[in-house]
């Protein structure tokens, strides 16, 4: 492995900020740590880097300890690359030359040769002798990122890359980026609060609260198969559905019986909450005799789809995802079916004192 972070504990005084945090990361991966403002992302990311101690647990890149309690690699030593979010990029130098700056120990025909090959990679050839005020946002974070990638660290560190930029370029880009990363073959760990960057980005996503990480996994597990509610809030859009356990592999809810694994802690007749995602709810043609109906509260258009809120007899909501073509009006009144193909179950919370 790459990266290790095992059991760390990080605390400002006595005010603990980052707890029990686990994770590995391969050599070649990129990892995504994601998270609301405040859950204590950037500063294991900071702990990672070298400018946090840890309390407990230990960081190892490459098999080396280089964070434990009493011990801590200086920064300079850990051979890791940093992109900030601000780019930091320096003003007086050429993009070339912005580029060059963590090379200095090298011969200059090695320099040259690195920071050519680097532009091109970046889709910036023949842009060296530019200085970086003539450069758009996404063109700075692509210097920053060839910059932090010039001396061929051993972990790339990413700390909010993507927040100052247009809400247009920041998915693109951060496809970009992991195009980059993976033509170099070079390992990075990048935090953010947007769930669409790490997406586009990421191979592993650790989903963090807190200070705690609730699921390190991949995109398709996070949304599909949440470890816990908050994964299950916090990750793409749905509702917890009321229902009741009618055995190991069935529920019965207001949308009909639900087939799928229920956990061994929920007997028949145990109240659950069953998540559903807006495309495990379809509309189906008007005749057809075995669905249900629910009736639209409100709708948002999306270009392809349109995401509806559906309200079923019962009072329970729904939400449903359909082709944009399918267009019905607010109070009208929508046949449905499900189709889940990953049965997420909770055991139904007591209602509030």
């Amino acid at each position: 492995m790459q990266l290790e972070v095992e059991g760390v504990d990080i605390a400002y005084g006595d005010r603990p900020v980052v707890r029990s945090a686990g994770f590995a990361l391969p050599a070649g991966h990129i990892g995504c740590l994601l998270g609301p403002s405040g859950c204590g992302k950037t500063t294991l990311l900071r702990a990672i880097a070298g400018f946090e101690p840890v309390r407990a647990g230990r960081i190892r890149l490459a098999g080396e300890t280089v964070s434990a309690p009493g011990r801590t690699v200086a920064p300079e030593r850990r051979g890791v690359g940093m992109v900030f979010q601000d780019f930091a990029l320096f003003p007086h130098l050429t993009v070339a030359d912005n580029i060059a700056f963590g090379l200095r120990d090298r011969p200059a025909a090695d320099r040259r040769q690195r920071v050519t090959e680097l532009l091109e990679l970046v889709g910036l050839a023949g842009r060296g002798g530019e200085y970086p005020h003539c450069l758009s946002g996404g063109q700075q974070q692509r210097v920053a990122l060839a910059r932090a990638m010039a001396p061929c660290p051993r972990l790339l560190l990413l700390d909010e890359p993507f927040s100052s930029l247009d809400v247009e370029l920041r998915e693109g880009l951060a496809r970009e980026v992991r195009s980059v990363l993976q033509r170099q073959g070079m390992t990075a760990l990048l935090v953010t609060h947007d769930q669409m960057e790490a997406f586009a980005m990421a191979d592993e996503i650790g989903v963090m609260s807190e200070g705690r990480i609730h699921q390190w996994d991949s995109a398709f597990n996070l949304y599909h198969r949440p470890a816990d509610r908050f994964v299950a809030d916090f990750i793409g859009q749905g509702v917890l559905l009321p229902g009741t356990v009618l055995d190991a592999e069935r529920v019965e809810t207001a949308l009909g019986i639900i087939d799928g694994g229920v956990p061994s802690a929920c007997r028949p007749g145990c109240p659950v909450e069953v998540l559903l995602r807006p495309d495990d709810v379809v509309d189906v043609p008007a005749d057809d005799a075995d669905a249900t109906r629910g009736r639209v509260e409100a709708k948002a258009f999306r270009g392809a789809d349109t995401l509806y809120t559906l309200r079923l007899s019962g009072g329970a909501r729904v939400l449903c995802q359909t082709h944009s073509h399918h267009d019905y009006a607010i109070g009208a009144e929508v046949p449905l079916r499900l189709e889940t193909r990953h049965l997420v179950v909770f055991p139904r919370k007591p209602p509030a004192v």
